[in-house]
Parts: C-alpha cells; structure tokens; sequence
C-alpha cells in the first residue's frame, strides 16, 4: 500500500524545515565564532594598549593574528602522515590490478568517491559530455599529490589508463 500524498507532504516538510534549521545553527554558530574572536582582539589592544601605547598593542595583536593564519594555512597544506606512510608503502608494491588501485583510491578519498558519483549519476541521465568531464574533474580531484620528482605514482596512471583518459604527464 502507498503513503497518502498528505504524509508524503508531511515528511517533506519536516525534512525542509531541519534542514533549514541546520542551516540556522551553523550560520549562527559561525557568527558568535566571528563575533567572539573580534572582542577578544579588541581586549587584548586595550589590554596592551597602557604597556605599549595603542599603536603598539594594534601592531602586537595584528601579529598575532597574522600568525594564527599562517599557522592555519600551514596545518591544511601540510599532508597527514599516516596518508603518507601509506602512499610509500603501496608504491612498494608490485603491479595491482586496475580494480584494486580504484578501491584504495576511494578508500583514500570517500567523500571526493561519493561527490563524483552523485555527479555522475545525476549527469548520465541528461548529457554524456557533461558525465565525462565530472569523472575527469574527479579524478584530478582525487589525484594524489606528486612526489619530490614531479613523477605520478603508479596506481594513478594504472587508474586513469582503465578509465581511458590521459594524465597531464602524458
């Protein structure tokens, strides 16, 4: 038996209305986060500001924030160790099947895996060009970085080799 089409509206309502609640929180969430590292700025010129002056404490605590960013873009350019460790020990291995360099691709980058095949997914019902130009986006999404040579790795050429496009080394 089919739901009615006035519990179908019901649970798209509410569905709608959490989402739209979700939203709210983390648009608030990311004010107060603003708003709160504005006012401790402030209190830490005015609470340097009778040691050094106001300039002074301007240019210490514009320093300081200086240095919370560099620190910030420093952290997300670095790569993660263990993502390291576990590219140099599959470059160890021999030659993999096609298959098993696309499973430890998307076991390396599920939500880049699970976007390209909404994507794609989406795509195939309209346009055939548009599908392959998503798998080529996410594959360079999903491309590992390249090693201190400029050379990519293995399994990256085996995978764009089964998917029939070529690398930008080609």
């Amino acid at each position: 038996m089919l739901p009615d089409s006035a519990a179908i509206k019901g649970a798209v309502r509410k569905a709608v209305a959490a989402m739209i609640g979700v939203v709210l929180a983390v648009v608030l969430l990311t004010a107060l986060l603003i708003t709160g590292f504005y006012l401790l700025v402030g209190a830490a010129t005015l609470a340097l500001a009778p040691l050094v002056g106001e300039p002074g404490a301007m240019a210490i605590t514009g320093l300081a924030c200086l240095c919370l960013l560099a620190l910030f873009f420093y952290r997300m350019t670095r790569p993660a160790k263990a993502r390291q460790d576990a590219q140099k020990s599959e470059s160890g291995k021999g030659s993999e099947s096609p298959i098993a360099v696309l499973r430890s691709l998307i076991a390396r980058n599920p939500l880049e895996a699970a976007a390209l095949a909404f994507a794609a997914g989406v795509a195939e019902q309209s346009d055939p060009r548009l599908k392959e130009l998503l798998l080529q986006g996410g594959m360079a999404m999903m491309r590992p970085s390249t090693d201190s040579t400029g050379s990519e790795s293995d399994d990256l050429k085996a995978a764009s080799a089964t998917s029939g496009h070529k690398t930008p080394a080609d």
